[in-house]
């Protein structure tokens, strides 16, 4: 196969390039299931252990865009080729142009801008190439990581749910965070 040119590529920016989940990508995926504390900021709960089989039936269900499965899986690579992470594209509402994204960066290069980055790139797609107008998203209480990061993108704090997460023994707020279109492409020039 012909070495492939990324310099025209839309996926990619200095830092990142996505590209479709693959199902060998479970690997890395069971990897980071083992870190517990990002976990339940992810899924907002604990989850029981990992298997090979979960990881596995992951990637297969989610390789290649399929579309049964309900949502844009990709997978976070730092230019060199390095699988850094995933992030997906879901929760899309076409009528109300609304949709969400999900992300877990590997522990392993969290806090180097890799999922800031990756953000970027997939929220143009949503705005500018799918004409979506709202991006939604929650955090945890206690995931400043991942609220300074929203911020950092230009998304605005729209208000808490009170009390409505149950994990670690203690009911947890959930944070509520928004950006449209034009606050994107305002915040993109």
């Amino acid at each position: 196969m012909k070495e492939i040119k990324y310099n025209n590529y839309y996926w990619q920016n200095d830092l990142v390039r996505l590209r479709a989940m693959q199902v060998e990508d479970w690997e890395e995926h069971y990897y980071n299931l083992f870190d517990s504390k990002a976990r339940r900021l992810l899924q907002y709960q604990i989850e029981l252990p990992p298997t090979t089989r979960r990881a596995k039936e992951m990637a297969e269900k989610f390789a290649n865009f399929d579309p049964e499965s309900g949502r844009l899986m990709f997978t976070i690579e730092s230019v060199e080729g390095e699988v850094v992470g995933a992030l997906n594209l879901s929760g899309i509402n076409e009528r109300n142009g609304t949709f969400g994204i999900g992300m877990q960066v590997g522990r392993d290069y969290r806090g180097q801008g890799y999922g800031t980055a990756a953000m970027r790139i997939l929220l143009n797609y949503a705005f500018n190439e799918r004409r979506l107008n709202k991006f939604n998203v929650s955090v945890l209480e206690g995931n400043i990581a991942s609220a300074t990061m929203l911020k950092k993108l230009g998304c605005v704090k729209e208000g808490v749910r009170r009390q409505t997460i149950f994990t670690n023994g203690k009911y947890m707020d959930e944070i509520l965070y928004g950006m449209t279109r034009e606050e994107f492409n305002n915040n993109s020039v």
